[in-house]
């Protein structure tokens, strides 16, 4: 990445590498930033009101763009005062705040949205308590829904995980609607030694299912180990689920998994890259397009992979970002890919949003 008067200028790498493993409401009001421009890639920044704003998502709902986020005083606070802003949009230029969602003490994490199948966005996050910096005391699931419209959100209220899932501290990171029925993968940590003193923990990852994004049931536990948690889940065409899933210890290379219904038995590929808030999307019968923080040694970035099925990586695009950066939202729309992010490139951490031209992947 270089600058250019103030402006920032794109930088696209191409890389070849292969894998291994097994298989409270406020009016609509117009926000314009100046915005970069390279080649078939638009970049502008839709937000930065709160002291910290990080982690997002996009879709796209009855003919309008919406974009959800975490504010907040820093990336984590004693002070669990997280909350989650909700962004919308018609055109992907001009966004207005449609919702500030909030619960006193808790700290509201992640907000990914979602449609369901009786027309209304969901927005699954995390309840977290925090204290004596950074250490989770409490860790849940929580929902709100909008009405019909998309324009009124309901308070966020825990969501009910089925009997034996999970002992304590769980997050459904995000939740994919597919025939019906929404699917995300909880994960939960547990202590490796549970009769000593020891304070080391392994997460476990459990696809979960649900019919009204409520209470979840539990589908089956996923093969991957080394502290796997953020997870995204997409399908094709013929009903196979593909899910993508972070991982933070071992050699830390996110894992991409493959299933056929019920969804009980998995192929998995390990990837060449550490992934950080992922997301990914179908781009045709071949591709996926995966939008990640990318990490870079000493600094990281905001990039687009385009890989084949199996997470073998065939380009790069490098987003302006660095610092803090990561959690994208995508949604592919008259040609474009649409990308939400967040960065701290420019100073404290706002929202961007990125145009690619399908051209480029």
């Amino acid at each position: 990445m270089t600058r250019n008067n103030g402006i920032t200028i794109l930088k696209k790498v191409f890389n070849s590498q292969v894998c291994k493993c097994c298989w409270s409401l406020t009016f609509l009001f117009p926000v314009i930033f100046a915005h970069a421009q390279t080649g078939g890639i638009q970049v502008k920044k839709i937000w930065d009101k709160a002291p910290y704003n990080s982690f997002t998502s996009l879709i796209r709902f009855d003919d309008a763009f919406y974009c959800s986020f975490r504010e907040g005083t820093s990336h984590v606070s004693d002070k669990n005062d997280g909350k989650v802003r909700i962004l919308r949009s018609e055109d992907g230029d001009h966004w207005g705040s449609i919702a500030l969602l909030k619960v006193h003490g808790l700290d509201l994490r992640d907000p990914k949205l979602s449609v369901t199948p009786d027309h209304k966005i969901m927005v699954i996050m995390a309840g977290a308590v925090f204290y004596d910096h950074r250490k989770i005391r409490k860790l849940f699931p929580m929902v709100s829904f909008s009405d019909t419209e998309g324009k009124d959100f309901s308070a966020p209220e825990k969501a009910t995980l089925a009997p034996g899932i999970s002992p304590d501290k769980d997050w459904i990171w995000r939740v994919t609607w597919h025939n019906g029925t929404g699917y995300g993968v909880d994960y939960h940590t547990v202590a490796l030694h549970r009769n000593s003193e020891s304070s080391k923990e392994e997460a476990i990852v459990t696809l979960v299912k649900t019919d009204n994004g409520q209470y979840f049931k539990k589908v089956s536990n996923l093969p991957v180990k080394d502290f796997p948690n953020e997870s995204t889940i997409r399908f094709n065409k013929n009903n196979e689920m593909f899910v993508l899933v972070r991982r933070d210890a071992g050699n830390k290379m996110g894992v991409l998994l493959k299933s056929r219904p019920p969804y009980t038995h998995w192929r998995c590929k390990q990837l060449k890259i550490q992934l950080g808030g992922p997301d990914f999307l179908f781009l045709n019968d071949t591709r996926l397009v995966i939008g990640t923080r990318h990490y870079l040694g000493k600094r990281n970035t905001t990039a687009i992979f385009v890989t084949n099925l199996k997470g073998r990586i065939l380009k790069d695009i490098e987003l302006p970002s660095g610092g803090d950066t990561g959690y994208p939202g995508m949604v592919i729309y008259k040609n474009l890919l649409w990308v939400s992010y967040y960065s701290s490139h420019e100073g404290k951490a706002g929202i961007y949003l990125a145009k690619i031209s399908l051209s480029m992947l």
